[in-house]
């Protein structure tokens, strides 16, 4: 028998999580242990990539606006699967 709805959505969020980890020798080192499985992919973004550096006041409300709105969306439940949400920003690159 599956998991429950609930147990998998925790295993989403849980495994968004956010990784730091540091440059040594050209390669990119976990800084804490985590349990994601052998062979998992993970995207990367470098801390100082951050979207408040890059918008200026006005985009920083819409940007402020656009998340209030998705946080009302999800309490009312209207939400997506998080890799079906994934693809479709990767897909606007």
């Amino acid at each position: 028998m599956a998991g429950s709805p609930a147990k998998a959505s925790r295993a989403k969020i849980k495994a968004m999580q956010p990784l730091k980890a540091r440059v040594r020798n050209g390669r990119l080192v976990l800084d804490e242990p985590t349990d994601l499985p052998e062979g998992e992919v993970v995207e990367l973004v470098p801390i100082d990539a951050t979207l408040d550096d890059e918008f200026d006041d006005e985009e920083r409300r819409h940007l402020r606006q656009a998340l209030d709105e998705g946080i009302e969306q999800m309490k009312a439940g209207q939400t997506i699967d998080v890799a079906e949400a994934l693809a479709e920003l990767r897909a606007h690159r």
